[in-house]
């Protein structure tokens, strides 16, 4: 298939199909769901699977992709909003609600070696430059402590991960982002 054309508009809608009957599946069921499952779930065959993704790890890396792209977009949106403090803290809370699911999935590909670097490097590139242009706009009025940087919020992303996983409350993941923004404010 040659990548440079576009996909035709029914394969554009297969494709999208698949990836959200695979998000579905991964999220819920972990990364071990099969590929012909997946092609059930989507309502196609396992031929327009196997199309688009030739292998389980690529599936579980687009799947990947698109949530950064996904949470890119969500940044974008949160930079035009009216409060840069509202705003910001939303995406944050979002982030980290999006970061044990995204996490595991990336835990398992390592598991089988792929390398997700390199499939993820422009969109992580672009989430960054989102990411700071909407700590600076919190910080620039008063509503997120000027100390704060970006390598701080991945650190605190990750660790209400954690705490998430260590938990055995529900809303573990839910009160350490409340806690964590309450901590952010200055």
């Amino acid at each position: 298939m040659n990548e440079d054309r576009p996909l035709r508009a029914d394969a554009a809608r297969n494709r999208a199909k698949v990836l959200e009957a695979a998000r579905s599946a991964f999220t819920s069921e972990g990364p071990s769901v099969p590929l012909d499952e997946i092609a059930r779930r989507a309502g196609v065959g396992a031929g327009t699977v196997h199309r688009h993704f030739p292998t389980k790890e690529a599936l579980l890396e687009a799947v990947i992709v698109e949530r950064l792209e996904n949470l890119l977009a969500d940044a974008r949106a949160a930079l035009a909003a009216a409060d840069a403090g509202e705003s910001f803290f939303a995406f944050f809370t979002s982030m980290i609600a999006d970061a044990s699911t995204k996490m595991d999935m990336a835990a398992a590909l390592s598991h089988v070696g792929v390398d997700l670097r390199e499939a993820t490097r422009a969109v992580a590139g672009d989430l960054r430059v989102a990411l700071e242009a909407l700590m600076q706009r919190a910080q620039e009025a008063g509503a997120l402590r000027a100390d704060a940087g970006v390598e701080d919020l991945h650190l605190l992303v990750v660790g209400a991960v954690a705490a998430e996983q260590w938990s055995a409350r529900p809303e573990a993941a839910a009160r350490i982002a409340q806690l964590m923004c309450d901590a952010l404010r200055p």
